[in-house]
């Protein structure tokens, strides 16, 4: 997310030991100087922050940046990782590989191996995965059934989510949605029958909905290998908006599906995964909470914590949505 992700934080978090994930449809790869493009967005107002991302995202992709961005990440000595949308991937494979990137995202609302389009060739991901030396990770995905069909294809990962992220109005605006235990828990067992069958493990990633040290529990806990998170890393003092967050689908020319939302600056990126807490909240310390919470589940590691016993019961038009409804934007206004 633009708001999260740039160069600086893509580099502070590979340094804290994770991995940023930057946007090669967003305004940093559209702008030779995107600074002062975030702080117009973070600086608009409700009644005209949508058509404010609106204009600021029609400026033309340049490749060249592209491939700048990428070289700068990895001179920082950090793995880098880069997301497209389906229409790109396919063109942009070889150009993301050649600047140096370690991880291809192709991420979408919602993503299948059979998808068909009357406006763009139809993305193969077989071909996609044949074509790059690095790994394929696909999204968005909350079915079991499509998600064993994305990991015949040869991906390496695969995102779990539908509409759950702080800033996302999916769900509001096309009534689509699946709860994140149930969609990460779901496609968990997708990749458990595709092993089954013989096929190599396929990271789940639960992504989006996770606000606190226990969201990022309850996803491991069904059945995630890992977590995407946006809008807690915001409010760190590396976040490129300085404590706002918008979705990729909020600038969409035709049909916006997320929304602006400020979260403030809380602390630094450290202190949010790694610690020390300074707060009882949970909003920091996440690594920290999800080693105590292994220990209180009994579990020696994230494999047996994948098979605790859950008893989860979220309401669909409010998970991860409180920033949204205390500021009344988005799906909050109701």
């Amino acid at each position: 997310m633009d708001g999260v992700v740039d160069v600086d934080f893509a580099i502070a978090m590979g340094k804290l030991g994770g991995v940023a994930v930057l946007n090669l449809d967003g305004v940093h790869t559209r702008y030779a100087d995107s600074k002062p493009i975030i702080e117009r967005i973070a600086a608009a107002d409700k009644t005209t922050v949508n058509a404010v991302l609106k204009e600021v995202y029609r400026e033309p992709i340049k490749p060249h940046l592209i491939t700048e961005r990428i070289k700068t990440i990895k001179a920082g000595g950090v793995p880098c990782a880069v997301s497209t949308v389906p229409a790109r991937a396919a063109e942009r494979a070889e150009l993301v590989q050649a600047a140096g990137a370690d991880v291809l995202v192709v991420q979408g609302t919602v993503l299948t191996a059979r998808h068909s389009s009357r406006s763009y060739h139809q993305l193969s991901f077989e071909e996609l995965v044949r074509a790059c030396d690095i790994p394929v990770i696909v999204g968005n995905c909350v079915h079991y059934e499509t998600a064993v069909e994305l990991m015949e294809t040869g991906i390496a990962g695969i995102l779990v989510g539908v509409g759950p992220g702080a800033a996302c109005t999916t769900r509001g605006v096309l009534g689509v949605g699946v709860p994140q235990v149930t969609a990460t828990a779901d496609v968990a067992a997708a990749r458990d029958e595709h092993m089954r069958r013989g096929g190599r493990r396929v990271a789940v990633i639960t992504d989006g909905g996770m606000r606190i040290g226990a969201d990022v529990c309850k996803a491991f806990a069904s059945g995630a290998d890992a977590v995407m998170i946006g809008t807690p890393l915001a409010g760190s003092e590396e976040s490129a908006s300085k404590g706002y967050n918008w979705g990729m689908a909020t600038p969409d020319p035709n049909l916006p599906r997320g929304t602006r939302i400020h979260v403030g600056t809380k602390a630094t990126l450290k202190e949010i995964l790694l610690g020390p807490a300074r707060v009882d909240d949970g909003s920091q310390n996440f690594a920290g909470a999800l080693r105590s919470a292994l220990g209180v589940c009994g579990a020696h590691d994230i494999a047996e914590f994948q098979h605790v016993e859950m008893v989860i019961a979220p309401s669909i038009t409010s998970e991860g949505k409180s920033f949204q409804q205390s500021q009344h934007v988005g799906m909050g206004k109701g």
